[in-house]
């Protein structure tokens, strides 16, 4: 069973914006800067290690916007040991997070063997592409739109129609996970 947290204080989001690697640094702050014209709760950070991220998440975030390189399989690697992306999705799960957003890109292969998020109660979006710009204004329109009120999927399907046949070239390439879709991330 998951335990639920009490109310936020005016019913605000709280978000962390992080990474495991400093390469990320231009993005990480691109992606906060979007983040914080919707929400006021943002923290950014540039971790050392799998450990500092995991204590991270203990801290009770409502949206966990992150960049790493994934090794083969799905493994986040650092100097001291590594962590399977599953093993990630338990923890934010466990402390109610309700979006876990991998915003570097990374193979969709490594994804799908390290990342089951099947049975899960979270939302999880797998960045396969950015698609350079045009991975701001996605987020943005996304973010606007779920800080006032829309779910994390009704969102999704405003700003990617899901319809036979149709490419979107203006979109960035992800895989959207929706484990918890009637959750609420106001701003």
């Amino acid at each position: 069973m998951f335990g639920r947290r009490g109310p936020q204080a005016a019913g605000e989001s709280r978000v962390l914006v992080c990474t495991l690697d400093t390469c990320f640094g231009a993005q990480l702050e691109a992606d906060a800067s979007v983040y914080s014209c919707h929400y006021k709760r943002v923290d950014v950070a540039v971790y050392q290690s799998i450990g500092e991220l995991v204590k991270a998440v203990d801290l009770s975030y409502d949206i966990v916007h992150m960049f790493t390189r994934l090794a083969p399989g799905g493994l986040l690697v650092d100097p001291e040991g590594s962590i399977l992306g599953s093993d990630l999705i338990a923890k934010c799960c466990e402390k109610d997070v309700k979006v876990l957003w991998i915003a570097s890109e990374n193979k969709s292969d490594d994804y799908i063997k390290g990342f089951g998020a099947a049975g899960k109660p979270l939302n999880l979006i797998m960045t396969i592409s950015r698609n350079g710009a045009n991975f701001e204004g996605f987020l943005e329109g996304l973010l606007s739109r779920v800080s006032h009120g829309s779910t994390l999927p009704s969102a999704w399907a405003a700003m990617a129609p899901q319809l036979p046949g149709s490419r979107q070239q203006a979109l960035p390439s992800c895989i959207f996970f929706a484990g918890r879709p009637d959750a609420r991330l106001p701003g």
